[in-house]
C-alpha cells in the first residue's frame, strides 16, 4: 500500500477532504480518508492540494515540431496558412518533438488526451505513451465534391494505420463546418457507429460565421488561394454551427471545440439537438490565435458539459491543463474554481469515455494524482503563481 497525503485532497466526486490521505495499491485508489483515521501510518505528504489527473480533450500532438513558428494574434485564417506553410519537417525532428510534448503533458498531470490526427506521425508514440489517447482522425475536403474520393481514401489509410494500446480509442471526424462537404459528412456518419466519439472545430472566428451567414469574410479567398472555387456555395443565413448540426448525426457523443463566438441561442440549439453533446474550451489557444475568449457565463447558465483542451503547441505557450485553468480564472474570474476543476477532470473523462477509470479520486479508479503547490482556500484559492506536477 502507498499512502499519499496533502493539506487537502480534491476528489471531485465528493467535497474536499482536509488533511486527506489517498490510499493506493499500485495506481489503483483503495480509499480517500482523513489523516486521523489511519493512526501512525507514515505518509508521503505534499503541501498544498492534490487533484485527479487532468483530461485534455483537444490537442494536435502532430504539430509539436511547429512550436513558436507562428505569431500571436494573427487570426485563424493566417494561422491555418502558417500550418500549411511550415508543416513539412524531417521525420526525426517531428518524432522528437512529439515525444517531448507527450512527456511534458504527462509530467504536468495530464492523464488522457483527445488528439487530432491528419497523419500517422504520432502513432508510434501513442502506443508507448503513459497517456491514454482517443485519436480523432480528422477529415476535410474544402467542401469540394471533386476531392471526396481522394479524401476518403487518404484518411481511411491513416485510420487503419493507427493501432491502439489497451484502453485507447479512435474515430473518423469532420474538421470544421467550413471545410467539410455534405457528402463527406454523410461518409463520416456511416463510418462511425453510435459508440464512437466525434469532434468538430466550431465557431472559432468571425470569418467562419460570415461565410455561412452572407458569404462574406476571408474563407472564399483562402480556398481560392489553393485553387478551389467557391462559386457553388450558397450562404444559409445562419451561423456555421447550424450547417454542422444539419449534417452530423445526433446519436454519437460529439465534442464542439473552441466555441469562441458561441451564443446562448447556439448552446440551446446544440443541447436540443443531442443530449450527448460536450463543449471544449482551449483558452490559451483562443488568446494566441484570435485574442479572445468564449463567454463562459452562457455555458454556465445552460449547465453545459464543458471540458478543457490545450490545442497544439503551435498555438499555445505550453500543453498544460493547469495553465488553461489559470487563464480562465484570470480573465473570467466569476467562473467557480470548483466548476473549472470539474471541466478539467470528470467532464473530460466522460467526454472521452474514460470516466470509469479516471476523472475523480475514488475507489476502483486509477486517475493519476496531481500536486498543486498552493494553499487550498476553496473559491478564494489564489492559483495564479502555482504549478501542477504529477505524483503518480
Amino acid at each position: 500500500m502507498r499512502y499519499i497525503s496533502s493539506d487537502y485532497i480534491i476528489p471531485v466526486s465528493r467535497p474536499p477532504v482536509q488533511d486527506g490521505v489517498v490510499i493506493l495499491e499500485g495506481e489503483n485508489v483503495i480509499d480517500v480518508v482523513n489523516r486521523e483515521s489511519i493512526g501512525d501510518v507514515p505518509t508521503e505528504h505534499y503541501q498544498g492540494f492534490i487533484l485527479p489527473g487532468f483530461i485534455n480533450t483537444h490537442c494536435h500532438l502532430e504539430l509539436s515540431h511547429m512550436s513558436g513558428l507562428t505569431q500571436t494574434g494573427k487570426k485563424l485564417i493566417p494561422f491555418i496558412s502558417d500550418v500549411v506553410k511550415f508543416r513539412e519537417f524531417d521525420q526525426e525532428s517531428i518524432r522528437a518533438a512529439i515525444e517531448k510534448q507527450d512527456s511534458r503533458m504527462y509530467k504536468s498531470g495530464i492523464q488522457a488526451v483527445g488528439d487530432i490526427s491528419n497523419k500517422v506521425d504520432t502513432f508510434d508514440q501513442k502506443l508507448k505513451s503513459k497517456i491514454r489517447y482517443y485519436t480523432f482522425v480528422e477529415m476535410f475536403d474544402f467542401m469540394q465534391d471533386s476531392l471526396f474520393e481522394a479524401t476518403v481514401e487518404k484518411y481511411r489509410s491513416v485510420f487503419s494505420a493507427l493501432k491502439l494500446k489497451e484502453g485507447d480509442g479512435k474515430s473518423l471526424v469532420p474538421h470544421a463546418p467550413y471545410s467539410v462537404s455534405p457528402g463527406l459528412f454523410q461518409f463520416i456518419n456511416k463510418a462511425n457507429p453510435d459508440n464512437r466519439i466525434i469532434s468538430i472545430h466550431n465557431q472559432e472566428t468571425t470569418d467562419e460565421i460570415s461565410l455561412f451567414v452572407d458569404g462574406s469574410g476571408g474563407f472564399k479567398a483562402f480556398f481560392e488561394g489553393f485553387g478551389f472555387s467557391m462559386d457553388f456555395f450558397q450562404p444559409t443565413g445562419k451561423s456555421s454551427l447550424y450547417y454542422a448540426l444539419q449534417h452530423m448525426k445526433a446519436g454519437c457523443k460529439t465534442l464542439f471545440v473552441h466555441n469562441t463566438l458561441t451564443s446562448k441561442k447556439d448552446i440551446e440549439a446544440v443541447e436540443n439537438w443531442s443530449d450527448k453533446s460536450y463543449w471544449v474550451t482551449c483558452p490559451n489557444a483562443n488568446l494566441y490565435i484570435e485574442n479572445r475568449l468564449p463567454d463562459y457565463s452562457a455555458f454556465l447558465n445552460q449547465s453545459s458539459r464543458m471540458t478543457i483542451g490545450t490545442d497544439s503547441i503551435m498555438s499555445n505557450w505550453q500543453l498544460s491543463i493547469w495553465e488553461e485553468i489559470k487563464t480562465i480564472k484570470k480573465f473570467q474570474s466569476y467562473v467557480p474554481l470548483k466548476k473549472v476543476i470539474e471541466w478539467a477532470t470528470i467532464n473530460g473523462a466522460k467526454a472521452l469515455g474514460f470516466d470509469k477509470e479516471m476523472g475523480s479520486i475514488e475507489k476502483g479508479k486509477s486517475p493519476g494524482l496531481v500536486h498543486v503547490d498552493t494553499t487550498w482556500r476553496g473559491e478564494e484559492t489564489n492559483i495564479q503563481n502555482s504549478a501542477s506536477s504529477r505524483i503518480i
